[in-house]
């Protein structure tokens, strides 16, 4: 042990105030050879014991010992076996982010980034890790499955889930803790969720395209994705009987080929369009593409309004009128709740509002 003065803590442990300079010497030693849970206990000064309770949560110890032990751990560069605390405690201390999409859709749509890089950070406030895993198949969806019900994680984060998905039927009956980014399709109040007032936030675009002297209103939707359904609704409830089926056109995903092609078919459906609500900025950019080829001017022939207000919002030509929803809050909300249930605290689904940003394209 070390000869430096001893100070009591109430566990009986004791925790040394200033290294000897044999303890530094045991630190480097330790470094080079790997540090061991005796070497921390040894530069700190205190019990084996300690050091474990110190791992596991720091409960029934003195914070002089605390203090030691963090000390020790830095000076010999001793880090946590995440696999053998997790015997322990029974906890990974790990999220899996799971998105429903393809892989190529994680690259194109920056809203994905967006909530990996902000849960990610969250996360990490909060000493968790995060794993990514796509679940766009069968198999794909069959071996998350099976690394959820191993332990591997302690909670889930679903990203773009789609209606029917079999896996948020699985999590919604409890395998673990899961929160939706947006209200799940078809899936009842079983795994909370927080979203943008998806809603709200498309009655307030159809109303400005209304406001502009629009007369004739399409929507590019998208009602078998989360949030596609709230938007659609939002667009019918401000048109009312205006808002014909032939205006409407259900897209495949929230992509930029999906937005060309369904504005191809509200053009064949609806020559006289003159105004698009897109239920994502990626299908309006992709709408905006194709009526640049049909010949028709935007904001001049064809408004143009989207939702999300990402990074395509900017990037387009004109540039996109669009619904702001906040990611970057909603990223964070989802992990507080999701590290809520994980702690058994009671915990909800939350809605956040949303704004329109006005520019060229409408």
């Amino acid at each position: 042990m070390s000869d430096a003065t001893n100070t009591g803590g109430p566990n009986g442990d004791t925790a040394g105030a200033t290294p000897h300079p044999k303890s530094r010497g045991a630190a480097r030693r330790a470094m080079r050879r790997g540090p061991t849970i005796d070497d921390v206990a040894e530069l700190a000064g205190v019990s084996r014991g300690t050091v474990s309770r110190v791992l596991n949560g720091a409960r029934y110890v003195s914070p002089t010992s605390l203090k030691a032990v963090e000390r020790a751990m830095r000076a010999t560069g001793y880090t946590v076996n995440q696999s053998a605390r997790s015997l322990v405690t029974k906890q990974s201390n790990a999220v899996a982010f799971v998105l429903s999409e393809p892989q190529e859709r994680l690259f194109e749509d920056p809203n994905f980034s967006v909530l990996l890089r902000a849960c990610t950070q969250a996360l990490a406030e909060h000493d968790f890790s995060l794993i990514l895993m796509l679940e766009s198949s069968e198999d794909e969806r069959d071996r998350v499955l099976r690394y959820v019900r191993g332990g591997h994680v302690d909670g889930v984060l679903l990203i773009s889930t789609h209606a029917g998905d079999p896996l948020v039927a699985d999590l919604a009956r409890g395998v673990v803790p899961a929160v939706a980014c947006g209200k799940p399709v078809g899936i009842g109040a079983n795994i909370p969720y927080v979203a943008a007032e998806d809603r709200e936030g498309a009655r307030q675009m159809t109303r400005y395209l209304v406001d502009q002297g629009r007369k004739r209103i399409g929507m590019i939707a998208c009602p078998e994705i989360v949030g596609g359904p709230e938007r659609l609704e939002g667009y019918r409830e401000v048109l009312g009987r205006k808002a014909f089926k032939r205006l409407v056109v259900n897209a495949v995903n929230y992509s930029h080929a999906a937005g060309a092609a369904a504005m191809r078919e509200l053009l064949a459906a609806s020559p006289d369009v003159d105004a698009v609500f897109a239920a994502s900025d990626m299908l309006a950019a992709g709408a905006i593409a194709e009526l640049r080829r049909a010949g028709r001017r935007v904001p001049v022939d064809v408004a143009v309004g989207g939702f999300d207000d990402s990074r395509i919002a900017r990037e387009t030509d004109p540039a996109l009128t669009t619904i702001r929803q906040p990611l970057e809050r909603v990223s964070r909300d989802m992990v507080d709740v999701l590290l809520r249930l994980i702690r058994r605290e009671p915990a909800s689904s939350r809605m956040l509002p949303t704004e329109l940003v006005v520019r060229e394209s409408a």
